[in-house]
């Protein structure tokens, strides 16, 4: 066997083995949820993320052993690629095989960007109607028995061993919301229901996902199934307006579980029901985070190649740890870490690269921004405004390289745009910022009680999504709740203490004074009075210890990506 095939082999079977493994945890989330086991599902998705990047280095070192003494010029890495898409044909996952090679040999050949001659660059190989077995999605023909015994059928479909409580109440409740909708078409030959074969598991629900489809209409629903104080199964509301369904997927959240036999189809599907999703962000939400990469830097190439505008600084205050950039018709930011950090910043590159890491791993509760890792990106050099490359080298000089025509930046990472607040209050009115810090408390709340504390809590550090919800995306200073220690400030022992500029109490490494949010985030009026309305227990200690008891107990707190309002529990049973 020569070396080209070599190549081309071993890479298939690292990627295979790296799915068999992805497939097998995934699948593990259907017994977890009939159990009830949700600190299982957690430890499921942290381990699962793990799995791509452990897997590409494995075969990074074993390239480095198996071809120490082998001389390998592009030309046969460019066979190997040739090899490897003649192996892809019959494949049912292609695409994430791409991705694979891409991961390896860019590791393996110590490229400064992708080649395009050695690299997949776009897709090779069609995903267009691969066989899947089960097949993706379930078909059911309410023609015969009605649309009532349809779902019900739907859902027992799903075999899960944990019996429904009241199954025929909760399908009365799906009726009434569909009949809110106006009045349904008469049946046409082709009236049916599809419904994706797996669940998609995420903390302590089970989301069943499908359309109904009656001549040219289609009508798209999710249904989140959980337990009840009694632990049977119930359907606790359906969602049926696209925001909300999109909402679902924000990558602000988990990962969700699925067991998917040819993922390209699940994509498709998610993609005729919320098209504003980009399949970048539909692999990601599944967990496949590499392929969801690769997607975005071919959509950001693409619309390069569509666009004249410039890179530049983005909008807002400039920040301590990381310079932060922009291209205004692209709906992200760049994030890159300075050389040097302002002066009230105590930390390193590896601290702030950990922190990140740390964010990747735990349940961001829609309250955190999903973050795409680069390393080595290749942008047009003229796409540069002037003022942004003095910045850059002025600010991360290590993290950039002219190369001809390209800025290849070293490390970065990319977040979807927001609106930062301190931004946002510049200009809105004084209901507008109400709203806003309720959000923004909630936020700080519910990230508490998962076990995250933002570190910072600054208005810049956090910003307004297009759905008016507020994120923390600052994460230079994030840690786990329970790692720290929430003080009430002391007495001061005499009245000098008091006006000294030096403080009189011992200030240990993880120590936090809620006393002292105060003076940093409410010099506004407005601001003030409606933080003080809704959040004034968070410049107090007792809050956040209190967190800390809950989430060391072993308390999982599931915050729903849809209105409490919107529950059956609220619209029907009071």
């Amino acid at each position: 066997m020569d070396v080209a095939e070599r190549i081309a082999e071993e890479l298939l079977d690292g990627f295979d083995r790296h799915y068999e493994l992805f497939r097998t945890t995934s699948a593990q989330a259907k017994p977890a949820f009939e159990a009830g086991d949700w600190a299982a599902i957690q430890r499921l998705v942290k381990q699962r993320i793990r799995f791509y990047d452990t897997r590409v280095l494995e075969y990074v070192a074993r390239f480095e052993d198996d071809f120490a003494a082998v001389s390998i010029d592009d030309s046969t890495w460019q066979l190997a690629k040739l090899i490897y898409v003649g192996l892809l044909v019959d494949h049912k996952r292609p695409e994430l095989a791409e991705t694979f090679f891409n991961s390896v040999t860019t590791r393996v050949l110590r490229r400064t960007y992708v080649h395009d001659d050695l690299m997949f660059t776009r897709a090779a190989v069609s995903t267009e109607y691969i066989p899947s077995e089960p097949p993706t999605y379930r078909s059911y023909y309410p023609a015969a028995t009605g649309l009532e015994a349809t779902f019900a059928e739907v859902f027992r479909d799903f075999g899960w061993t944990r019996p429904f409580a009241d199954l025929e109440r909760d399908i009365g409740f799906v009726m009434r919301a569909l009949d809110k909708l106006g009045e349904r078409a008469a049946p046409a030959p082709n009236f049916q229901v599809q419904v994706l074969s797996s669940a998609f598991y995420r903390n302590k629900a089970a989301y069943v996902i499908g359309k109904i489809v009656n001549a040219g209409e289609e009508q798209a629903f999710v249904v989140p199934v959980l337990h009840d104080d009694e632990g049977g199964l119930m359907l606790d509301t359906i969602l049926l307006e696209q925001q909300s369904i999109d909402i679902l997927f924000s990558l602000s959240r988990a990962y969700f579980l699925v067991d998917m036999d040819v993922p390209s189809d699940y994509v498709h599907f998610l993609q005729t029901i919320i098209p504003t999703r980009p399949r970048s962000e539909l692999y990601t939400a599944l967990g496949l985070a590499g392929q969801g990469k690769t997607l975005f830097f071919r959509d950001l190439r693409h619309h390069l190649h569509h666009s004249n505008d410039l890179f530049m600084e983005a909008p807002g205050t400039r920040g301590l740890v990381m310079h932060v950039f922009n291209l205004p018709s692209y709906p992200y930011v760049f994030k890159v870490i300075r050389d040097r950090f302002g002066s009230s910043k105590n930390t390193d590159r590896a601290t702030v690269m950990s922190k990140f890491r740390l964010v990747r791993e735990v349940d961001r509760v829609g309250r955190m921004a999903h973050t795409i890792e680069f390393t080595n990106l290749a942008l047009p050099l003229d796409r540069f405004a002037s003022e942004l490359l003095d910045q850059l080298d002025e600010l991360a000089p290590s993290s950039i390289e002219r190369d001809g025509d390209n800025l290849i930046v070293r490390h970065c990472y990319v977040e979807r745009r927001q609106t930062p607040l301190n931004v946002y209050f510049a200009t809105a009115t004084r209901e507008q910022i109400d709203t806003a810090v309720r959000e923004y408390g909630d936020a700080i709340r519910e990230l508490a009680i998962a076990n995250v504390f933002p570190g910072d809590l600054i208005w810049r550090n956090f910003g307004l999504t297009r759905y008016g919800r507020v994120l923390f995306y600052d994460y230079d200073e994030v840690e786990y709740l329970t790692d720290c220690e929430f003080r009430a400030i002391p007495a001061p022992p005499t009245p000098e203490a008091e006006l000294s500029e030096d403080v009189w109490y011992a200030v240990g490494p993880r120590d936090v004074f809620p006393e002292e949010f105060g003076p940093f985030l409410l010099g506004d009026e407005r601001v003030r009075d409606s933080f003080v309305r809704h959040h004034a227990d968070l410049l107090r200690p007792d809050f956040w210890r209190e967190s800390q008891q809950r989430v060391a107990s072993g308390e999982i707190v599931d915050f729903f990506p849809y209105a409490e309002s919107v529950r059956f529990s609220r619209r029907y049973l009071g």
